[in-house]
């Protein structure tokens, strides 16, 4: 057997093994930062690069960002942005066609600020889009790879993983989407009844072993189905789109909004007493009593609320009692005044 025929062969064995560590971290995990980590490491291993990089597309931005970088440059590179267009990189996330360049200096797609930002210096580049069917997901970066050693069967292996990163981040994507659209109603945004009980279990285990306290809000609207009988379903589910957003506008990051089910909500306060979360109720009742809805549609609807307000630990002692409590709080209110807060433990305000 010759020599090149021997290298040949432990290149195929080379390309086997790769293929099949990328394979099986694709099948075996969901979580796409190792997978993508491994698939740039068995890349980096393969055509031995000086530096490497995984650039991700910024859709929102229309801007190109390192995601994973290796090699000296790495440190420099995690605040760089591209824009779409610049460098070769930009030029093949705008393209999605690849781009392999033995001499960069003389190539005038070429973004030298990258090199004076990273005090590097790049002379080769073999940059590659990551495509989904539908647009360029990112861009595979190796500079400085002796060209010389790169041919058809390289450009096929280096394309063929490639393609693999690219499944990657779009089931991932997809993995993400779904979860959503478990945990989220369709009709206001906010989080469904399922991930409430979740979130709570997850508070009281946090505010247990810290000591803090938080309260539960349980919102009713008051009169609802007479909207719904006078104007249709339609008008009534774009009210309660409306009123979901006008309820998250009122809260921090921290909190959580739910749609409970029907015209019920429930907002969930973290590290937050009694007092500071009425402060909350009244806002949210004063931001319903001033607020004319679906006004898009030629109506002008003011619609009220009954508020429940309970508190961990002094009203309840677990997820569903301080449920539980808000709501019997909630139906106090509706049962009396309306268009009001009921306090545990303290009853309807006055």
């Amino acid at each position: 057997m010759s020599e090149a025929t021997g290298t040949q062969l432990t290149r195929q064995s080379q390309e086997l093994t790769i293929f099949h560590d990328v394979a099986k971290a694709l099948t075996s995990s969901l979580d796409l930062d190792s997978i993508l980590q491994t698939i740039m490491e068995k890349m980096a291993e393969y055509f031995r690069p000086d530096t490497w990089s995984l650039l991700m597309v910024d859709e929102e931005h229309d801007e190109l960002y390192f995601a994973i970088a290796v090699g000296e440059a790495a440190e420099a590179l995690k605040n760089v942005r591209l824009k779409l267009g610049e460098g070769i990189a930009g030029w093949v996330a705008r393209h999605g066609e690849q781009v392999i360049s033995g001499d960069v200096a003389n190539d005038p797609r070429f973004a030298k600020r990258i090199d004076e930002a990273t005090q590097w210096q790049t002379h080769s580049i073999i940059c590659i889009p990551l495509r989904s069917r539908l647009r360029v997901l990112g861009v595979i970066q190796l500079v400085n790879v002796d060209l010389t050693q790169f041919n058809e069967p390289e450009l096929f292996f280096l394309q063929a993983l490639c393609d693999y990163a690219a499944i990657a981040i779009e089931n991932a994507r997809w993995v993400e989407k779904i979860q959503e659209l478990t945990i989220t109603d369709d009709c206001t945004g906010l989080y469904n009844a399922r991930h409430l009980y979740k979130t709570l279990e997850t508070e009281v285990y946090r505010s247990a072993r810290f000591g803090y306290e938080f309260s539960v809000l349980f919102i009713d609207l008051d009169h609802f189905k007479s909207v719904n009988d006078t104007y249709g379903h339609l008008i009534g589910s774009k009210l309660l789109a409306e009123i979901g957003y006008l309820i998250k506008a009122q809260l921090r990051l921290i909190d959580f909004a739910f749609r409970y089910g029907g015209d019920e909500f429930v907002v969930l306060l973290p590290q937050t007493g009694k007092d500071q979360a009425l402060v909350v109720a009244k806002r949210l009742r004063d931001g319903l009593r001033g607020t004319h809805f679906c006004r898009n549609e030629g109506l002008n609807l003011n619609v009220r609320a009954s508020i429940g307000l309970a508190t961990y630990p002094h009203d309840a002692r677990d997820a569903h009692d301080v449920i539980r409590q808000a709501d019997e709080m909630m139906y106090l209110v509706k049962n009396t005044t309306r268009d009001n807060i009921g306090i545990a433990q303290r009853g309807v305000m006055k």
